[in-house]
């Protein structure tokens, strides 16, 4: 007999395991991709693009990156069961299968790449499917746990998505998307150093070579001041290619400017809470000067 008690526990199962589902995507590694997409598209059209194409790429993208995102749990649940900050994962706690994950991932992907073939165009597919791929069988699969340069390298599937955004408005690719790119992976060292700082202990346990768990944080704060000055230089290197106005000129050198001083701070305490200060502000950062390339198009 089917009793409001039944009903009621069916649907707190069937909560759980939507959430389980929207937590395999990893939302907030999803929302910082599409904060770089859609300026890059502004900057592609030099001006606003068409709605329904933004809606488009921006929803493509999002599957593509959240089937890369769950397949990535489905192949690191073993470490993820013993490091603090995975271990609430769904196939840790198991509310859902690794089967259930696997077809869930890569239900995600065969979408998102008809859903951009069909709405946006062959490439942005292929490139959205590729930086999956990357992330997968390179970063996961292969440099994570056997290389300190792991992020490094496996950075580049982060960067694909301004790539996507920019064939999605011309159908090609240039120089200034490329440089839009080599922001994004230098970026991303930096960023990522600064939180593993929090949980090298982690990696440790788990045996996974992130460059904070096998080198001291006076050493990666040095790793990361270095990326952080190439980062600066690339983002001037970006105004010029993409022909940006003075509005994203200023923005880079006041961001960049904090950027440096935050992580020379770093270097001269090398401290878990200076370093989560970086990686906070390294989020703001790109934001912003991604918001500058946008703004920088209208106002011009």
């Amino acid at each position: 007999m089917n009793t409001p008690a039944v009903a009621l526990e069916g649907a707190r199962v069937r909560n759980a395991r939507l959430a389980a589902y929207i937590a395999l995507t990893k939302p907030r590694i999803i929302e910082l991709l599409l904060v770089t997409t859609l300026p890059t598209m502004f900057v592609a059209q030099r001006g606003l693009p068409p709605v329904w194409l933004m809606v488009a790429t921006l929803a493509g993208g999002a599957l593509a990156a959240g089937g890369a995102n769950a397949l990535n749990m489905v192949i690191d649940r073993d470490i993820d069961r013993v490091m603090h900050r995975t271990r609430n994962r769904p196939l840790v706690t198991g509310v859902l299968t690794p089967r259930q994950a696997l077809v869930f991932a890569l239900g995600l992907e065969v979408v998102a790449f008809a859903e951009l073939w069909a709405a946006v165009n062959l490439l942005s597919a292929c490139l959205a499917v590729s930086a999956t791929l990357f992330y997968v069988f390179v970063y996961t699969l292969w440099l994570k746990r056997s290389s300190s340069q792991n992020i490094v390298i496996g950075g580049a599937a982060g960067a694909v998505p301004v790539l996507v955004g920019w064939s999605a408005v011309t159908g090609s690719l240039s120089w200034t998307p490329v440089a839009l790119f080599a922001l994004i992976f230098i970026w991303t060292p930096p960023h990522f150093w600064a939180l593993a700082v929090k949980y090298q202990d982690d990696y440790r346990a788990v045996n996974v070579p992130m460059l904070p768990a096998v080198a001291s944080t006076r050493r990666t704060a040095t790793s990361i001041v270095a990326y952080t000055v190439g980062l600066v230089a690339v983002s001037f290197v970006v105004a010029a290619v993409g022909h940006l106005g003075v509005v994203y000129v200023a923005c880079a050198a006041v961001l960049g400017g904090i950027f440096l001083v935050l992580v020379v701070q770093f270097r001269l305490r090398a401290t878990p809470k200076a370093a989560m200060t970086v990686f906070g502000y390294s989020i703001t950062y790109l934001t912003l000067l991604f918001v500058a390339m946008a703004v920088g198009v209208f106002v011009r």
